[in-house]
């Protein structure tokens, strides 16, 4: 936490009239869930309210650690590998996902799984897609890090004002072999199984392993450990400061190499889907788009038979 400052705001005006708020967070501090209850907080003070309609409340007794501490899961995404990021050349890259081509790629998976959710569905495609463009050894292990928000997981859940970080990482673990050989169904199966695990239990084998592990303890940073995190629900875009009306845009700024985020966006015509900005060596981008293109195209194909 030295030389680490817990927030930083930046307000850039636009000759237009418009403005880009920016924030950059701790994120041992909160989460997206509670950045986004703190930007209406202000959004509502600018706006002449006196007190936030969400009362902040700071409790973070509530995730505290058991006493003994037992670890109850086994926790891949903390898996003890050695670090091998190194990757040059790196290039950013938005891909958007519309009614269509959720349609198409759920169109890809056999009868049982149809009733999967969009973030299952696309996660599965992107990790594929991802792994096939990486060109790594076959034999090696890839993890796939759902970034979830529990709150709502806990009985009671947590109050609704909590402030802190609630966040967990089921993953999907796997060979590459077996990714990349089999259907996009096969992934979609390990990511429901893997979210499936998600209990109060869970959670709180997550701040035990905290607990036992101390500073030692981090998602490991390997080229096959990648991870997604949802922010279509989270209303960044809905935030408002009074006079210059709804945002354009809510989300985050860039992409990174291990980690994608799911953006609320419209197209062009108006569609609203999902956003991935991805972040991927320039050798590495060709070979995702690419992949993802045929997967899209094939299937557009088929259904025209």
């Amino acid at each position: 936490m030295l030389n680490c400052p817990l927030m930083l705001v930046q307000v850039t005006q636009l000759k237009c009239g418009g403005f880009i708020f920016a924030l950059r967070f701790n994120r041992v501090m909160c989460d997206g869930t509670c950045l986004q209850q703190f930007m209406s907080a202000i959004g509502q003070m600018a706006r002449g309210v006196v007190t936030p309609s969400i009362p902040p409340v700071w409790e973070r007794h509530l995730l505290n650690a058991r006493d003994p501490p037992r670890v109850t899961f086994t926790h891949h995404e903390y898996d003890r590998v050695e670090a091998t990021v190194i990757m040059d050349n790196m290039v950013e890259c938005s891909f958007f996902f519309g009614p269509v081509e959720v349609s198409l790629l759920r169109s890809l998976l056999p009868l049982h799984l149809r009733h999967c959710t969009k973030f299952e569905l696309i996660t599965a495609c992107l990790w594929r897609c991802r792994t096939i463009a990486m060109n790594l050894d076959p034999d090696e292990q890839v993890r796939m890090l759902c970034i979830a928000n529990v709150r709502s997981k806990f009985n009671p859940p947590l109050p609704s004002g909590y402030y802190g970080n609630v966040l967990v990482s089921p993953t999907a673990i796997t060979t590459i072999r077996n990714l990349c050989h089999n259907p996009v169904g096969y992934a979609v199966e390990l990511i429901k199984k893997a979210i499936a695990n998600v209990t109060e239990e869970f959670i709180k084998a997550t701040a035990d392993l905290f607990a036992i592990r101390g500073k030692s303890l981090h998602v490991p940073a390997v080229i096959g450990s990648y991870g997604i995190s949802d922010l279509m629900h989270m209303g960044f875009e809905n935030v408002d400061f009074g006079r210059w009306g709804k945002a354009v845009f809510g989300g985050t700024a860039k992409a990174t190499g291990l980690v994608s985020f799911f953006i609320p966006t419209k197209d062009k015509e108006g569609q609203v889907g999902t956003l991935v900005p991805i972040c991927l060596p320039a050798s590495a981008m060709e070979r995702f788009s690419n992949e993802l293109d045929n997967m899209l195209k094939h299937q557009h194909i088929e259904g025209q038979k």
